[in-house]
């Protein structure tokens, strides 16, 4: 606890309730309550709410958004010099996890024990009023506190009694070695709550407070361990040795040496546990909880240490960052967490040591270090530099730049997956040199391609083009699609065979085996000239953003009429044998390709009814911000014949209604890049650039020279597909667009494709397949991604909408507008 850090703040003397309300009566704050629920208030309504409740667990203000919707707050308190260095300072505004919250509260109401978000520290300057705090240090979980860590992703969910209830149910049962450590917060008062600490806070009367959480020095490594794949050390690192199971605690016990008064507690199973934090109903087992507690404390004392050391023995080996499922609960997703580091080794090189700590803990990025220097060395290529050592971009595979070249490993999905993403890139590489198409002037050269392996302790190094299946893949066991002669065995409909039968069902941890994980197709490119548009699109110009708009339009065009593969129907044996698949209603989807369309769409419809039987619980597992009320609805939106979206009847009998077409399906703003053109500094005369040296495009030449930038580049095609070339609309619209229909429009003008043949284009029509945007708002639905995260979102009011039309038509309704040029 900290005196005298307020003193000169606005803050000390204007956040009182009555002058608050003179202020802000009409701005509303976000409430918390016990429930998920969402709710604002009007500070002049929970003004009065304050002065007549007398409700046991009261609602109080605690908005992470109160700099946005009241600006002028944040000018009435500064950061304290102690707790200034933040490493999430480096991240855009819209990037990083919410980190700054207004605390409004009547007596009796408070936070309950929790440990702050990704083991991140805090400080917590009270203005008004008086806080009753008890902490415990990282890993002692508080008398009546259980915590629950999903086995899949991670996810932590604690269960815990309110603040009033456990000061006065819980608190007298505590011997007075488990006692918490307590102090009563007196105003302008500021505590300091390091990462990982266990704290509770019970208001004792009316109180305003502001608080942030940082992540600096200190807790770094900590909070990469925290997004690091896995769960059990996320466990370990919250209910420290009790989050074990039998065999991992027998085994840290036997190394750290407990004492032997602690064997037999070894004995509990992990739910007895979990479960022993549980104030029992009959009181009876009041003193056994007791006693339970006290040998919780003692293993607790005597085994357990907050040191990344030992937390990092915790973490799963097999379980990798590009490949595993990621924690809804982790304050940052997987790409803005590799942002993240990415700008720090570029922005902080004085602090590359730590972070590069951090990110082997988190990313692995030792592991994928030694990859890259082994793939180096095969193909001749200098060793990474420093400032090469760590992977580049936001993308779901390891990405590195070496000087003039750009080495991708792929990873992501498992072996199966890479594999086909890399097939399938070298199949349509192939493709656009057999034909000479004009994409080859926008897409990288390819320098060089293979297989990495480990095997018996040594790496293994094995040129492969695509063609063929190489021997260490075929003794992995995968099945793979039947390819005559140099055929692409895993190219593109080897591919689509492998997304249907991957389409809905869970995944099945049992092929991302030891031997798998062992195994790394990579692919070399040429680096490009200039700069990714993510880093460029609050410096270009509205000009600079609508030719992007043209040429994308252009460049899809001419992806979408690229003659893509045959497929016979023999290549659908192994789905032949079904006639039909149930949807989660009871009705029965039938799609038969012998008699009613191309044989190509088979696969795509069959995928999009098994994607449809899950989508409610994808939905909801997504969550915030989608609504909820929407997701109730979802089954009667989605069709219950795909068919119809492709305008395939009984009048159509030979041909489907839409093209099917190659498709990126991954354009977004960090796979586009663009070129400089820039004024000479000697005669000021505007000057085009098609080359500039490698400083510039590093970054030490941009500057007041550049006049604007032209787009030169599309990058990352393995996640080629066939299919609707609509699809291809969604991350183009939602991230490189960010929904701006104007972008759209000029798009579309470039594009002068037909998205749909005989499809009518009433909007007034209650046929909804007359619809573009009906077809493009299922896709986002059945997508993989939770591009509908990025839609509400980007849309904010379309949270409280009433049907998923209207969030078709506010969305995509300017499709409804395009005709197209047959």
């Amino acid at each position: 606890m900290v005196s005298g850090l307020a003193d000169t703040w606005p803050a000390r003397n204007k956040w009182t309730t009555d002058q608050l309300l003179v202020d802000y009566g009409d701005v509303a704050f976000k409430i918390s309550q016990r429930s998920s629920r969402k709710i604002k208030m009007k500070f002049k309504d929970y003004v009065s709410y304050l002065k007549l409740q007398h409700d046991e667990d009261p609602l109080y203000i605690f908005d992470e958004k109160f700099g946005e919707v009241a600006p002028s707050l944040r000018k009435d308190y500064c950061v304290p010099h102690l707790f200034q260095e933040d490493y999430f300072d480096i991240l855009d505004a819209d990037e990083r996890p919410s980190y700054r919250w207004l605390i409004i509260g009547p007596e009796r109401s408070g936070a309950s024990w929790h440990v702050d978000p990704a083991l991140t520290s805090a400080w917590n300057t009270l203005l008004s009023g008086r806080k009753r705090w008890a902490l415990y240090p990282p890993g002692k979980v508080p008398l009546g506190v259980t915590v629950h860590v999903n086995e899949d992703d991670g996810d932590v969910n604690i269960e815990t009694p309110s603040s009033l209830q456990w000061w006065l149910d819980f608190y007298p049962l505590l011997a007075d070695e488990d006692k918490p450590i307590e102090c009563t917060q007196l105003p302008g008062e500021t505590i300091y709550v390091p990462s990982g600490w266990w704290h509770c806070v019970l208001n004792l009367e009316t109180t305003i407070a502001v608080t942030q959480n940082f992540v600096n020095s200190s807790n770094f490594e900590f909070v990469c361990l925290d997004m690091a794949p896995g769960y059990r050390h996320k466990g370990v690192c919250r209910a420290g040795l009790l989050a074990l199971d039998d065999d991992s605690y027998e085994d840290v016990r036997q190394n750290i040496l407990c004492n032997e008064q602690n064997l037999s507690y070894s004995d509990l199973s992990r739910r007895e546990k979990r479960a022993r934090n549980h104030k029992d109903d009959d009181d009876s087992n009041y003193e056994r909880t007791k006693n339970s507690e006290s040998r919780s404390y003692n293993i607790w004392k005597d085994g357990y240490s907050y040191d990344i050391k030992f937390l990092s023995m915790f973490l799963d080996k097999d379980r990798d960052h590009y490949r595993s499922p990621w924690s809804s609960g982790n304050s940052i997703g997987q790409r803005e967490l590799r942002e993240w580091l990415s700008k720090l080794w570029v922005g902080k090189p004085e602090m590359r040591e730590l972070i590069w700590k951090g990110a082997c803990i988190a990313l692995n990025a030792g592991k994928w270090l030694e990859c890259l220097s082994e793939i180096c060395s095969f193909h001749n290529m200098p060793s990474p530099t420093d400032d090469e050592r760590l992977p580049v971009g936001t993308g779901s595979n390891p990405v590195y730049l070496v000087g003039n070249s750009v080495v991708k490993i792929f990873v992501e999905g498992g072996l199966e997956a890479a594999l086909y993403g890399l097939g399938t890139e070298l199949e349509f590489y192939s493709l656009l040199h057999e034909v000479n198409s004009p994409l080859r002037n926008h897409i990288p050269n390819v320098l060089g391609c293979g297989i990495l392996y480990l095997e018996d302790g040594t790496y293994n190094n094995l040129p492969w083009d695509g063609k063929g299946v190489p021997d260490i893949i075929i003794k992995s066991n995968l099945i793979i699609q039947e390819s005559g002669g140099d055929g692409f065995s895993f190219g593109v409909w080897g591919k689509k065979l492998f997304e249907y039968r991957n389409a809905g069902m869970p995944v099945d941890e049992s092929v991302r085996s030891l031997d798998h994980s062992r195994i790394w197709p990579y692919i070399i490119t040429k680096r490009c000239e200039g700069k990714m548009f993510a880093e460029l699109r609050e410096r270009l110009s509205w000009e600079d953003i609508t030719n992007l708009a043209s040429f994308l339009g252009e460049k899809l065009r001419h992806i979408h009429l690229l003659q893509h593969p045959p497929l016979s129907i023999s290549d659908l044996s192994d789905i032949g044998q079904e006639s039909a698949l149930p949807e989660t209603n009871g009705c029965i989807a039938s799609t038969t390709y012998k008699s009613k369309y191309l044989v190509e769409w088979e696969i795509f419809i069959r995928t999009l009814t098994r994607k449809r039987k899950d989508v409610s619980s994808r939905l909801t597992k997504w969550g915030d911000p989608i609504p909820s009320k929407l997701i109730e609805k979802v089954d009667e939106y989605i069709p219950h014949q795909f068919a119809n979206l492709l305008n395939i009847t009984e009048n159509s009998p030979i041909t489907a209604g839409k093209p099917c077409s190659w498709i990126h399906s991954d354009i977004m703003d960090d796979n586009i890049y663009m070129e400089p053109s820039w004024v000479s500094a000697s005669n000021g005369e505007a000057k085009e650039a098609g080359l500039v040296d490698n400083g510039f495009l590093n970054g030490s030449g941009v500057g007041r020279d550049v006049k604007s930038w032209r787009p030169s580049y599309i990058l990352d095609f393995s996640n080629l597909s066939i299919g609707d070339p609509l699809f291809d609309l969604i991350p183009i619209y939602l991230d490189v667009f960010r929904g701006d229909s104007s972008l759209l429009k000029r798009f579309l003008e470039s594009y002068k494709l037909p998205f749909a043949i005989n499809i009518s284009k009433s909007t007034e029509s209650d046929d909804k397949f007359g619809r573009f945007s009906y077809l493009a708002m299922c896709y986002c639905i059945l997508h993989d991604d939770n591009v509908l995260g990025a839609i509400f979102s980007i849309w904010e009011d379309l949270k409280s909408a009433d049907t998923w039309e209207e969030v078709e038509l506010t969305v995509w309704g300017e499709l409804n507008n395009y005709e197209g040029f047959p």
